[in-house]
């Protein structure tokens, strides 16, 4: 206790601030650790860098503090001396750390499949573009080869027929929703001009053509490396949507606060954050006691 009451000094506080989030975002640890906020402790190292800011807004409107805590969760509360702020403040740096993360791991596994597709199954075809939308990767790791977009040298465009490839299995597609059941009518009828419009609309032309033949294992590490990347994606997602629920949280939390202390009713809480290393989730806990 000794060492806390020395951290009166303003620079000293935003030190531990910093040493706190650090701490927090990079220290690993072998399990599920519970750590609870001692308000004096985190007070003491939180609420001095929010000295000079609480000194200027005394007397500002009351839409001071929910507008802070908005725009950086947990400020709203420090700038009016309440330590629970910390907590907002804290779980912001540790989502944003993982938001980043999952970011950066989703873009290097996208390059991974990326660099897969184009050196193995695209390879033979000589391909000059690299990158095209999600959709097309995936169609990859479905279907072993694309297949050609035209199998008539003339002029005239004649699609595969082959359904095992993806431009067979458009072409059949299209021949089901427009012509149906009955044999194929001439070129000229408007149902298989409809087909051909169709199938031109989907299928896969000469310059993203593939094949996995003869490439089997290839094709399973990149349907495993593609489900790896969607499945970060989902995850930095889901975390973005932690950061925007974090911010509503903290500036109703302050305006809730505020409009309870101006009528004199005191706010006591209690805070604690679980954090599970291995899935780098984290549980924020809040236990509100409001005196009547």
């Amino acid at each position: 206790m000794r060492i806390i009451s020395q951290c009166d000094q303003r620079a000293l506080r935003v030190t531990a601030l910093g040493a706190l989030c650090g701490i927090l975002c990079t220290a690993p640890q072998p399990a599920a650790a519970q750590i609870p906020w001692n308000r004096k402790l985190v007070g003491a190292s939180l609420s001095g860098a929010a000295l000079a800011v609480n000194d200027s807004l005394r007397g500002m409107p009351p839409w001071v503090s929910p507008v802070a805590s908005a725009v950086l969760p947990g400020m709203g509360q420090l700038v009016r001396g309440d330590h629970r702020g910390a907590i907002y403040f804290i779980a912001e740096a540790f989502l944003v750390q993982r938001f980043v993360s999952l970011q950066s791991e989703a873009r290097r596994e996208k390059n991974r499949y990326h660099d897969i597709a184009l050196k193995v199954a695209r390879a033979p075809f000589g391909p000059e573009i690299r990158d095209t939308v999600f959709e097309y990767f995936e169609q990859m790791g479905k279907f072993v080869e694309s297949g050609p977009f035209d199998t008539d040298p003339g002029p005239q465009l004649v699609p595969p027929i082959d359904e095992s490839t993806y431009n067979g299995s458009i072409w059949a597609l299209a021949r089901r929703t427009y012509i149906g059941n009955s044999s194929v009518p001439a070129d000229t009828a408007l149902s298989y001009q409809a087909a051909l419009a169709f199938y031109r609309s989907r299928a896969i032309g000469p310059g993203f053509r593939w094949s996995w033949r003869n490439a089997g294992i290839e094709q399973d590490l990149f349907r495993q490396t593609i489900q790896r990347g969607d499945e970060t994606f989902r995850r930095a997602t889901q975390q973005l949507g932690l950061l925007l629920a974090n911010h509503f949280l903290s500036a109703v939390d302050a305006f809730v606060s505020q409009r309870l202390s101006r009528r004199g009713l005191p706010v006591n809480v209690d805070h604690s954050l679980i954090v599970e290393p291995r899935t780098g989730t984290a549980r924020v806990g809040l236990e509100v006691g409001i005196g009547f």
